[in-house]
């Protein structure tokens, strides 16, 4: 019984459908990764206390909706993206990467940084996502508590650790079509799992 089960057919049998199913787990990862969710590890202290170094986060992709590969049409999401929320998106000056920060300024917004506090269309924002970080006036588009006018169809981020964070205030604007997804939780390590907000 045994030995039958070792013949060449049968081990050849074997092979095929663990090849058959190996492909089957990679195209679904590859699906899974493209369409719904993926995992990303923080390399910077730019989102600290928010987020710290190594920590390992689940963003999702379904709530703005994910983009069809090699293309920049979008497939619609649950809903459009809202201020104070943790965002992956590719910067306009490194295409190559993705960052993470925390979104402030929405299509239309006139922003203003003033004493640490952040000002959107003249009101200052008390939301405590955004109120408990202090904001430094840097950077070409934020010196001198100059507005800042977020263009229609795109979106102006800063990180939390805003005296270590190049963003926005540096590099500009954030085109919609650039947003990766939304930030849900961290999931390593284990003493940091947490809903991110």
């Amino acid at each position: 019984m045994v030995k039958g089960f070792f013949t060449k057919d049968n081990m050849k049998k074997q092979g095929k459908e663990w090849s058959e199913a190996i492909i089957v787990a990679i195209c679904l990862a590859v699906f899974v990764r493209t369409f719904f969710f993926q995992i990303y590890k923080i390399p910077t202290t730019s989102m600290v206390p928010t987020l710290k170094v190594k920590d390992k986060i689940f963003v999702s992709k379904l709530v703005y909706g994910p983009k069809i590969p090699f293309s920049d049409l979008r497939i619609p999401g649950l809903r459009k993206s809202r201020r104070g929320e943790v965002i992956v998106f590719i910067p306009p000056h490194d295409r190559k990467k993705h960052y993470i920060k925390r979104l402030i300024g929405l299509p239309g917004d006139k922003i203003r940084i003033r004493n640490g506090n952040i000002f959107v269309n003249g009101k200052v924002i008390t939301d405590p996502e955004i109120a408990n970080h202090f904001y430094y006036n840097d950077g070409e588009y934020a010196e001198g508590e100059k507005q800042i006018d977020v263009p229609e169809g795109e979106y102006f981020f800063l990180g939390d650790n805003s005296a270590f964070s190049q963003d926005s205030r540096f590099w500009g604007f954030v085109e919609e079509k650039d947003i990766v997804g939304k930030a849900i939780f961290i999931w390593w390590p284990l003493e940091r799992i947490n809903m991110i907000e």
